[in-house]
């Protein structure tokens, strides 16, 4: 989820970024991020094949420009994983209850590991390429078409390589290609498309192009169905409005937000972005006969959390851990000048687990862990399946077509 953008440079904003470099291995051992077994009734994912933007980004954008400083990672990983987080991602939590390691990012070349799968998000992506006047604004190029040819020509060079070299180094390392038609496609994209088109554009201009951003992205998953790939879940696009960076940069008044202290221009943005996204998926159930799709409604589940925040032992709804100095807020991690010349450093609260938004963007290990369970467990998902039962088809998909 990453709504806003992000600098490529440590002295930069860091708006849009979410990366991470996870060796596997190591984490199972030290760490203790044993998989969690699954009933034999369940489904037997091999392999997770992630698209998206910095809500999923595992070490993309870590891998191509910079290693995030601490206090990132620090709450769960004990030091900066590459996650815009103090520790784990939704993607994390779901690749634990399959059974799965941690999903290495596609284009980190040091330490990973293909053979359950890869991670081809990146932090600032977006659904539709980038103009001029984004790509200013450091979004990241790599949009989500890019992502898709990525993950082609690994599953053209697994081919090769297999062909190749029969060595044990390989087979540990790269996926085997039986696995492409039985793994796991989930996608979590949308958010910064949104964003960035309310930073320069009209609320009209931005619903008119909602079109353009839910065909595109449907027509990503037709061809990840054309290369094999027959279960997807699908996220949608989180409470926008309800972001600390948000509410800060528009300064709305007291009228413009909603009972939660959210922004509800840009919520009703997302919302409508989610209900064409919904209609796609409908669409796409009944053109792909033999494919499993699942429709995550993360708005919701998040929002449920906002709104409901002291309830599930959380404070301060819409503010945030990292950076937040009283009235000042400054970026997570890094040193800056405030007007009267002095130095602070955007460091973290003392309990990020008290916290929604780890850095005025994107969520706290324990906002993630919150969400991803009641997401994984069904709660959210159309149809109403947990995410270990998702390569089957639900009777409620044959009456929803009627």
């Amino acid at each position: 989820m990453d709504p806003v953008r992000k600098n490529w440079g440590l002295k930069r904003s860091v708006e849009a970024v979410a990366v991470g470099v996870v060796l596997v291995g190591v984490l199972s051992v030290f760490l203790g991020l044993r998989p969690q077994k699954i009933h034999s009734s369940g489904c037997h994912f091999p392999a997770i094949y992630n698209f998206g933007d910095s809500n999923s980004d595992t070490g993309a954008l870590s891998a191509v420009f910079y290693r995030l400083p601490s206090p990132y990672g620090n709450t769960f990983f004990g030091k900066p994983s590459g996650r815009i987080s103090d520790g784990r991602l939704m993607i994390d939590f779901i690749a634990q209850k399959l059974g799965l390691p941690f999903l290495s990012a596609y284009l980190d070349s040091v330490g990973a590991n293909f053979r359950h799968g890869a991670n081809f998000a990146i932090g600032g992506s977006t659904i539709l390429p980038l103009d001029g006047r984004m790509f200013e604004g450091r979004f990241s190029p790599i949009s989500l078409d890019i992502q898709f040819r990525q993950f082609a020509q690994l599953k053209a060079r697994v081919k090769e390589v297999i062909s190749q070299d029969k060595s044990s180094y390989v087979s540990a390392t790269i996926p085997r290609p039986e696995d492409f038609s039985k793994a796991l496609y989930t996608v979590d994209i949308g958010q910064n498309d949104i964003h960035a088109g309310l930073r320069w554009k009209t609320v009209d201009q931005v619903l008119a192009s909602i079109s353009d951003m839910t065909a595109k992205l449907a027509l990503t998953i037709e061809q990840l169905y054309q290369q094999g790939g027959r279960i997807f879940w699908i996220h949608n696009t989180g409470p926008l409005g309800c972001l600390p960076l948000v509410l800060a940069h528009t300064q709305p008044e007291h009228s413009d937000l909603d009972q939660s202290d959210c922004l509800k221009s840009y919520n009703e943005v997302a919302q409508e972005f989610n209900r064409q996204l919904k209609e796609k998926v409908l669409d796409l159930r009944a053109k792909l006969s033999d494919a499993v799709l699942t429709y995550v409604d993360i708005y919701t589940a998040k929002y449920t959390l906002i709104s409901e925040a002291e309830k599930y032992g959380f404070i301060d709804p819409v503010g945030q851990c990292c950076g937040s100095q009283g009235d000042s807020p400054h970026h997570c991690g890094l040193n800056a000048t405030t007007a009267n010349g002095t130095e602070v450093f955007g460091g973290s609260c003392s309990n990020p687990s008290k916290y929604i938004s780890w850095d005025s963007v994107h969520y706290s290990d324990a906002a993630n862990e919150w969400v991803a369970k009641r997401v994984i467990e069904g709660s959210f998902s159309d149809p109403p399946v947990s995410i270990t039962e998702a390569c089957r088809k639900h009777p409620y998909f044959d009456s929803s077509q009627k």
